[in-house]
């Protein structure tokens, strides 16, 4: 008996076989250029039938490590292998990726101006295009951010509250940390819910540099959801991960002082009540303070700017049991990360601020 074959993937009035890629640009706008714009988008259609799921990056321009996770799943995911489609997008906000900014030029944020209206500005236009065409044709979405600049983010997987069905997903990506939360109002992922369509969101690294870990574990999760859901060949890359840490409350510190601060902790250090995280001294290191933990848990955030003001967020700690395990986990992947790595590989990685 044969296998049921999927119909032929319609996007844009463009139509992709099954079996086959295909990369589209999708019309946005006309640029104070005269010059038209686009978002690209790689449909990479199986030979068999299944789910569709999109993964998305750089919603803020300048959170660019989704850009390289997307890059390399071109070259992993095969459409004949393939079971359902992928529609892999490595930049939504196109105008602040070229102006390296998270803002439109409007100083609008793309992710909240969903849904969008196609009439609208030019976030508008955007959001319209991008939601219509892309996330309303899924039952899910994984999408990519990192932290904003100056700050980095240990990879993460965030999620709303008390959903079994995205819990079995985040379970599966394999990130370090799996964060519940509430949705923020207008946001994609709100309005991702309120049409039926599960999200993942990935914060990882920093903007506008790429770094090892950020990018491995972006690429092996997006794998390992969708071998869990029968769209790729079983590779067993389900097997190789341990438990990711859950999380339902996460706490910002802040500096007690201005003036230079010095880090005695990192994203992905486990701390308990009362460790000290940095010191803060004036210009000539005087009238050192103590920035200590408020909790017991995993350092998922922290600044990498050491000249900060009075009450500026230094770290950001999520509430995890046996942290010393998290953080033991964690420094176990990295090394296997390093390890791994062809030679050359970091130099291929180079970001804007090393090439110049």
């Amino acid at each position: 008996m044969h296998e049921p074959q999927p119909a032929p993937f319609t996007i844009a009035h463009h139509t992709v076989a099954p079996g086959e890629a295909c990369d589209i640009r999708l019309p946005i706008t006309t640029m104070a250029t005269g010059t038209s714009s686009a978002l690209a988008i790689r449909v990479v259609h199986g030979a068999k039938p299944g789910p569709t799921v999109f993964v998305s990056a750089a919603i803020h321009g300048d959170e660019i490590v989704g850009t390289a996770v997307v890059q390399r799943l071109v070259r992993e995911i095969e459409p004949e292998n393939l079971a359902g489609t992928v529609l892999l997008v490595p930049v939504c906000n196109i105008f602040g990726f070229l102006n390296h900014s998270r803002y439109l030029p409007d100083r609008r944020d793309l992710n909240r101006s969903f849904p969008g209206n196609e009439n609208g500005s030019l976030a508008g236009q955007l959001a319209h295009v991008f939601f219509s065409e892309v996330v309303s044709r899924a039952s899910l979405g994984i999408d990519i951010h990192t932290a904003a600049v100056h700050r980095y983010n240990l990879p993460q997987i965030r999620i709303a509250a008390d959903n079994a069905r995205l819990v079995e997903l985040a379970m599966a990506f394999g990130a370090p940390v799996i964060i519940e939360a509430p949705l923020r109002d207008g946001s994609l992922r709100a309005l991702a819910a309120d049409n039926g369509v599960d999200m993942l969101l990935l914060e990882a690294g920093e903007a506008l540099r790429f770094d090892d870990l950020s990018i491995e574990t972006g690429v092996a999760g997006v794998l390992r959801v969708l071998e869990h859901l029968g769209m790729i060949p079983d590779d067993h890359r389900l097997t190789e991960i341990g438990v990711p840490a859950r999380s339902k409350k996460t706490t910002w510190v802040r500096s007690v002082r201005g003036g230079v601060a010095h880090r005695a902790k990192s994203s992905g250090d486990p701390v308990r009540e009362g460790d000290l995280l940095a010191t803060v001294g004036g210009l000539l290191g005087e009238e050192p303070e103590a920035v200590v933990s408020p909790i017991d848990g995993i350092v998922i955030g922290h600044s990498t700017l050491p000249v900060v003001h009075q009450g500026e967020a230094l770290f950001h700690i999520a509430s995890v049991a046996h942290p010393e395990r998290v953080g033991a986990r964690i420094e176990g992947i990295t090394e296997a990360i390093m390890a791994s790595e062809p030679e050359g590989f970091a130099e291929a990685l180079l970001d804007e601020d090393e090439v110049l």
